[in-house]
């Protein structure tokens, strides 16, 4: 029989592990399919570009998979049953059941409102494709003059507010930070970092904790009222919440706790990457949820899965991080270099150039998902082991973790 893969979630993570496992793997041996609710792949770096108003290219997820013999079903994940190995799925023909073998989970994350009263009521999010498809909707019906808000002093909140007041620099463009901003760059990252707010006109509220959000204002922890015609927020992300419901080990957040191989420390049979996983890098700390985290996280996973069907190496790669890419509009740009564990050094690069550089990172991420070998030559392996022991129903346990996210 076939050895059954399921991969649910077709983001960087997703997609990257369906395509590598299809590659390393022979056809004959191995049934794979990839889940996702939606047809296409949705660049998420991008996605303060498209609420802007730029368009983006079209990636059908069918294409990306195209001659793997990987499949790809179009559904929404409503329940996984690590117990009895078995997803359900909905579709426009109702609900079914897919049993696997092998699960890799990559479903991923969403926004947070982290609590804030209104947030979910009056606040847009652009961490999912609908979300800054709306944003753009409401960007085009705002007169000048108008204020938005942006919400978050992270790097999606860094490129959201300098995005849309370059896109549109007749409106009021805020952002308010929580701390200082950009007080994680180094002082040359600081300095450009505050050049381009000035001259792009966006006003920085630091050191502001945005307390309640209404349908035409923020109000602040200190009672300050910030008027707003449209509020998007980027203050971090949530991980899906079907983690912590299937009985897999997760974290306080709901993220898999996963070995070094990616596997879970619960259930051999399942894997997690990207956001959905609790994965610690150099000095044991946890990645941040990311792109960056996301793409080789996935690797190890596809390669470790891998390996372990054919009888073959596992592979021992540390996943660390170089720099942190930041799109400060079309023009301008801020490349962020760090150490393997994500703090900030002296070195940074600004300007057009780390336009430029942040523009080829998110092509080659792109690129990346329809050659997740980059472009290497493999050779497909047949399957020579069977698919691990399920273990006697373990009980759903929280292993608490300090997490962070930008």
């Amino acid at each position: 029989m076939q050895h059954r893969i399921i991969v649910l979630g077709a983001g960087y993570a997703g997609a990257s592990a369906a395509g590598r496992l299809a590659r390393r793997l022979r056809r004959e041996d191995t049934a794979i399919t990839l889940v996702n609710a939606e047809p296409d792949f949705v660049e998420r770096v991008r996605n303060h570009e498209l609420a802007a108003g730029r368009p983006l290219r079209h990636r059908p997820l069918a294409d990306l998979l195209a001659g793997t013999g990987a499949a790809l079903r179009v559904a929404r994940v409503t329940a996984v049953d690590v117990d009895r190995r078995a997803v359900t799925v909905r579709d426009a023909d109702g609900e079914s059941e897919l049993d696997y073998d092998t699960l890799v989970y990559a479903l991923g994350s969403g926004w947070n409102d982290q609590g804030v009263p209104g947030a979910a009521e009056h606040a847009h999010e652009i961490a999912g494709r609908e979300g800054a498809l709306r944003v753009r909707e409401r960007l085009a019906l705002l007169e000048a003059g108008q204020r938005v808000v942006v919400v978050g002093g992270g790097l999606t909140g860094l490129e959201a507010a300098t995005e849309i007041a370059e896109a549109r620099p007749d409106l009021d463009v805020a952002l308010a930070a929580r701390g200082g901003l950009g007080d994680w760059l180094s002082p040359r990252g600081r300095g450009h970092l505050r050049e381009v707010f000035g001259r792009l006109g966006i006003t920085a509220h630091e050191h502001t904790d945005v307390s309640a959000v209404h349908a035409d204002r923020v109000t602040t922890a200190d009672g300050v009222s910030l008027p707003s015609a449209l509020t998007v927020w980027t203050t971090g992300f949530a991980v899906h919440p079907i983690a912590r419901a299937t009985g897999l080990e997760t974290t306080e957040s709901g993220r898999i706790v996963v070995d070094a191989t990616m596997r879970s420390v619960s259930h051999p049979e399942v894997y997690a990457v990207g956001d959905a996983a609790m994965v610690t890098g150099p000095g044991d700390k946890p990645l941040r949820m990311s792109c960056a985290t996301g793409t080789p996280t996935a690797w190890q996973a596809a390669d470790s899965i891998a390996a372990r069907l054919t009888g073959g190496k596992l592979p021992h790669v540390t996943i660390r991080y170089f720099n942190q890419c930041v799109s400060l509009g079309r023009k301008e740009g801020l490349i962020q270099y760090v150490t393997a564990d994500d703090r900030s050094v002296n070195a940074a690069l600004t300007g057009r150039l780390a336009a430029l550089y942040k523009e080829l990172v998110c092509k080659g991420a792109a690129w990346a998902v329809a050659h997740p070998t980059l472009g290497l030559p493999t050779r497909r392996r047949a399957v020579r082991t069977a698919a691990p022991a399920a273990p006697a129903a373990p009980a759903a346990t929280t292993r608490p973790a300090t997490e962070t996210a930008a």
